[in-house]
């Protein structure tokens, strides 16, 4: 049995004569998304994506301003269904599904150790941190805030809560922690900050 490579799955799926951009954007974000998760992001060029997309450096550069933007896009895309809100209908379910789910993927595999490469890059990169909140932070945030308002429709949270300081005071913590890693970042800090924001922290 033999291995089935990035540039031998792309090529599977090419095809011949030309194709919709949609379909060979597609192709570039699977094999950003597949080098990123492998090798990490040092020796990620354009150069390396065009060999392994089958799609040329002037379409790479057309569509994005950097390789760093080109890595956020394709990382979203590598991460989007791992990191997907569940909708049970029980949000303070969902939200510990979602959370436990992040803390393992940032902990435990490249794709975690990626992200904060990424976000230390941006501090200094003008362009890389506008395309950081883009394409990888404004959606994450508009997914976790979404969950939040459906369950302010459906009566779990109060009306007057607002949605977007909640992601803040939930994955603001957490990314605080993997990038000054004084604490742990594991599943029982997700719990505490769940429960200090479901239950309170005002004696009763």
């Amino acid at each position: 049995m033999t291995e089935t490579t990035t540039t031998d799955t792309v090529t599977a799926r090419r095809g011949r004569g030309r194709r919709p951009a949609d379909e060979v954007r597609a192709d570039v974000l699977y094999a950003v998304g597949d080098l990123l998760l492998r090798d990490g992001l040092p020796g990620l060029t354009f150069e390396r994506i065009a060999r392994e997309s089958g799609v040329s450096k002037t379409t790479l550069y057309k569509w994005w301003p950097s390789v760093g933007a080109l890595a956020l896009d394709g990382y979203f895309h590598a991460v989007e269904d791992t990191l997907a809100f569940p909708d049970t209908g029980s949000i303070r379910a969902d939200i510990t599904t979602q959370l436990h789910h992040f803390i393992e993927l940032m902990t435990t595999t490249p794709a975690g150790r990626l992200l904060v490469e990424l976000i230390g890059q941006s501090q200094t990169d003008h362009d890389l941190a506008a395309e950081y909140r883009r394409l990888y932070s404004s959606q994450r945030r508009e997914l976790a805030a979404a969950r939040f308002q459906r369950a302010q429709e459906a009566g779990q949270i109060r009306p007057d809560v607002n949605a977007e300081v909640l992601v803040d005071q939930l994955w603001g913590a957490v990314y605080h922690r993997l990038l000054i890693p004084d604490q742990p970042v594991d599943e029982t800090f997700a719990d505490a900050l769940i429960s200090n924001l479901f239950d309170g922290i005002v004696e009763r």
